[in-house]
């Protein structure tokens, strides 16, 4: 027995001994200390931060690959014009593109242009539109930015007025939660059902004012078919749901979103025990008038990751309005254009954008190549953080949003570079253009814009092959 012991003690001496060898070679290897686990500051690293202080730091298990990457995005070399240049230029050729196409790939920290076939050329943008109104509200309004749904006193007792602040996200009754977290026409009911009864008011009348937005509800050079195809909403500052009748589905869009969204509201009211005389009506709210209850949209930076990633056309309406309001402009589609305008001039841009709407449904836009990628390369740019959410929001080759449908990045010539690839796409009948950013295979970080408006049939596929060449180019 004592024979057994021993074997067993050396047997235990010889694992806990291997177990110490191997933690030991594994700390000098990768820095690892006690202090990790034991919340204690190393005695010569920095103090630790107290809770209220820290934040979280992620754990980085790639090492090796990380390490082959520049410290920087922009320090690795510049791509081989030469090369580049002739690999885009036949790609660019194809005869899937038309016979009108603007191209153009620049450095995304230098500027520098590194090809370029009609880069300062407008051409008709589509839905890449969406890229510099997101910019232009990002720089003009914040990134942190909310949009407020109210309701306030109206002008006489026991009236009340729904106040809409230009959030089509507004999410109606029958609405599932979604990302961004949208703002919710029930919560904004119970909270205005709980302020009328903490005053000993059970019983009123109702209006809606929608008064924020102004101008036409459809853009020059909308299709007709675009409101009842569900491609869009008419445009108003009072609205639940983008328009839709049913959250669900993009289609029908109701005719009236804000009288839908005040007749809703009612219908909440109701179920918290405020009864609602009368017929609803517009009615604008009174100056200073006491506020009752509101509700707050997301962040402006998520609502423009959302716009981008999901190519949202009614959303993309309201951040147009919203720019013109904050830049002393009236809230419509042409005070929206001048206004975006003004902020890429602040910006840098020189080469002004033409705008008939901030969705790029419009067959009217003109925007160049070159103006795509300059506003681009300010979103990746360390220099211009308030923009960060357009290169965020933007769709990734093969995983999200419109890049994400199953159909993009899938030939030969770019399935390759699939999550490698980030851009914003537009399609129009016969107009697509693909606009984004890639890292080259060295590293360098560059921004793109490929845009043709006269193509026979479809030309993604040609879109996706010139980013593709792109990003793996060295």
């Amino acid at each position: 027995m004592a024979r057994r012991d021993r074997w067993v003690m050396l047997t235990t001496l010889v694992v806990l001994q291997t177990v110490t060898i191997a933690i030991a070679i594994y700390a000098m290897a990768t820095g690892f200390s006690l202090a990790t686990l034991t919340g204690g500051a190393s005695p010569t690293g920095p103090t630790a931060s107290s809770p209220a202080e820290a934040s979280p730091v992620p754990v980085v298990t790639s090492g090796p690959v990380l390490a082959r990457l520049p410290a920087k995005s922009g320090d690795g070399p510049l791509p081989t014009k030469s090369t580049l240049t002739r690999q885009l230029t036949d790609a660019v050729g194809d005869r899937a593109l038309g016979d009108r196409v603007g191209a153009v790939v620049i450095d995304t920290v230098t500027g520098e242009r590194l090809f370029g076939v009609n880069p300062d050329v407008a051409v008709t943008p589509a839905s890449t539109t969406k890229v510099v109104v997101c910019a232009a509200a990002l720089a003009s309004l914040g990134p942190d930015t909310k949009l407020a749904t109210r309701v306030v006193q109206g002008g006489k007792p026991g009236a009340i007025v729904l106040v809409g602040g230009g959030d089509p996200m507004l999410a109606g009754p029958s609405a599932k939660p979604t990302y961004p977290k949208q703002a919710g026409l029930s919560v904004l009911a119970a909270r205005t059902a709980a302020a009328l009864k903490k005053q000993g008011v059970q019983k009123i009348t109702l209006s809606y004012d929608a008064s924020l937005f102004v101008g036409p509800a459809k853009a020059a050079g909308w299709k007709p078919n675009y409101i009842p195809d569900g491609e869009v909403a008419p445009v108003s500052a009072l609205a639940i749901d983008e328009g839709r009748q049913d959250p669900r589905s993009n289609r029908p869009r109701v005719s009236d979103p804000a009288e839908h969204a005040a007749e809703a509201f009612a219908g909440q009211l109701a179920k918290r025990g405020i009864k609602v005389s009368g017929s609803v009506r517009p009615a604008k709210a009174p100056a200073g008038a006491a506020e009752l209850a509101r509700v707050e949209s997301a962040p402006l930076y998520a609502l423009v990751e959302h716009t981008l990633t999901r190519s949202d056309n009614d959303f993309a309406e309201a951040l147009l309005r919203h720019t013109a309001i904050k830049e002393g402009q009236e809230a419509s589609f042409a005070g929206g254009a001048k206004a975006v305008n003004t902020v890429l001039r602040r910006l840098g841009v020189t080469q002004p954008v033409a705008l008939s709407d901030g969705s790029g449904l419009s067959i009217r836009n003109q925007i160049a190549p070159s103006t795509l990628a300059q506003v681009i390369a300010m979103a990746g740019s360390p220099q211009h953080p308030r923009l960060h959410a357009v290169a965020s929001g933007m769709p990734i080759a093969g995983f999200s949003g419109t890049l994400g449908n199953g159909s993009r990045f899938t030939s030969g010539d770019s399935k390759d570079q699939v999550g490698l690839v980030r851009a914003k796409t537009g399609t129009l009948n016969h107009v697509n253009t693909l606009a984004g950013l890639a890292t080259t295979k060295d590293g360098r970080l560059v921004t793109f814009a490929f845009m043709a408006d006269r193509v026979p049939v479809n030309a993604e596929p040609v879109l996706d092959r010139l980013a593709a060449i792109v990003s793996r180019s060295s």
